[in-house]
């Protein structure tokens, strides 16, 4: 969905629209998971932040500056949301229960291998670039990355991910 549409779609929610909050979900939910994914590395946490996302988007969607990028937008909402919730559960418990869940997954696919091979910060970067399509200079904006870093970052996680995948 473009990031017009999503903030079209925001701005119909400001103003009570249940069917544009539906298709915002619809729309949207595959990415917000993949990324929020990134900071739980766990299913059943992530779902939860999902759904608190959307509860939050929501009831925050007339805050919302009309042109702007609407999934940036929910995307800081995201990730306010998961560092807040990390910093009060205790980051390592997080971290510990997905480094235990690993040793028991099917190996092979590319979510897989992203865990295996990527930093959290290459994960972040290569669902907002791949799965949520945007450019780099976008990623370092919602980030708070200089580009070159995230460019670097980026071409250095496809490397990674190229090995990984190979030897599977």
């Amino acid at each position: 969905m473009r990031k017009r549409e999503v903030g079209k779609l925001i701005v119909m929610v400001s103003h009570g629209d249940n069917n544009a909050f539906r298709e915002l979900y619809l729309q949207t939910k595959r990415g917000l998971f993949a990324f929020l994914y990134t900071y739980f590395h766990n299913k059943e946490q992530t779902e939860d932040a999902v759904h608190t996302v959307y509860i939050k988007i929501k009831n925050n969607a007339q805050s919302f500056n009309e042109g702007t990028n609407g999934v940036a937008w929910i995307l800081q909402i995201a990730k306010n949301y998961a560092l807040n919730e990390l910093k009060k559960s205790g980051r390592t418990t997080a971290i510990e229960e997905w480094h235990a869940s690993v040793d028991h997954r099917e190996r092979g696919t590319v979510m897989d291998a992203m865990e295996r091979v990527l930093s959290e910060e290459e994960q972040r970067i290569v669902t907002l670039h791949v799965l949520w399509g945007y450019k780099h200079r976008e990623i370092s904006e919602i980030l708070n990355k200089p580009i070159g870093t995230i460019t670097s970052q980026y071409k250095r996680a496809m490397e990674k991910l190229r090995n990984a995948l190979k030897e599977d």
